[in-house]
């Protein structure tokens, strides 16, 4: 299947127009040939399961479809921000990254896909303070301090949508605490299958079902260095 043929089937399988299917193109291009794009996928066959496909397959979520507002923690090369926000033009996306390098690729790429509904937040997760609708984080950290991570953030009411590997009953376990203490209800976790080849694919699905405590967030750095639930979280700010 020749790369074309691989963009005009996903642009199918998700009923997206032409103009999207365009600006999927001109990511493409970017993240493929941009020598300082944070990636090592390089090859765009391969961007497009890896980068687009893994990313677009969140359509899949009506939470996700729904959403008026969306932030995206820890964006790196802006996925799965960016090619939601070519999906999904009427929703404002924040695409939050704390390196300063990663957020000079992502507004490049969002001047190259001339996307009016993306911000690029330059700063820790931890410092940045804002009320949205849906939380997306791909290859951010353990899944216990993505939920800490994207608590604050969330609307009550709002969903966590985590994109993780192969299962782990350990970091499930690890999570549910963590999200009892934030206010945020685990719900579906659901396997997908962005492209043929893919496996062990899946979205952890979580809901905002009270506000969280005032002592969220933390300073940066110690969700990851003192998860929840660890002795030593009831006095870290």
């Amino acid at each position: 299947m020749t790369v074309e043929s691989q963009l005009a089937a996903l642009g199918g399988r998700y009923g997206l127009p032409a103009e999207a299917t365009d600006r999927l193109r001109s990511l493409l291009r970017i993240l493929t040939e941009d020598p300082l794009a944070p990636t090592a996928v390089h090859d765009p066959a391969k961007a497009i399961d890896d980068h687009l496909a893994d990313s677009l397959v969140a359509l899949e979520v009506a939470q996700i479809r729904d959403a008026g507002t969306i932030a995206d923690l820890g964006s790196g090369a802006g996925v799965p921000g960016l090619p939601l926000a070519i999906a999904m033009p009427g929703t404002l996306f924040s695409l939050v990254e704390s390196s300063a390098r990663k957020c000079d690729f992502i507004r490049r790429a969002v001047g190259a896909c001339e996307l009016r509904n993306v911000e690029v937040v330059s700063s820790r997760i931890e410092q940045w303070s804002a009320q949205v609708d849906v939380v997306t984080a791909r290859a951010l950290a353990p899944l216990e301090v993505v939920v800490e991570y994207a608590a604050p953030l969330l609307l009550v009411g709002g969903s966590l949508a985590a994109w993780r590997g192969q299962r782990d009953p350990a970091a499930e376990s690890a999570a549910t605490k963590a999200a009892q203490i934030v206010g945020i209800q685990p719900g579906e976790i659901r396997p997908v299958k962005p492209y043929p080849a893919a496996r062990n694919r899946y979205l952890h699905l979580m809901s905002k079902v009270m506000e969280t405590p005032d002592r969220f967030p933390r300073r940066p750095g110690i969700a990851l260095k003192r998860p929840l639930g660890s002795e030593a979280t009831s006095s870290d700010r």
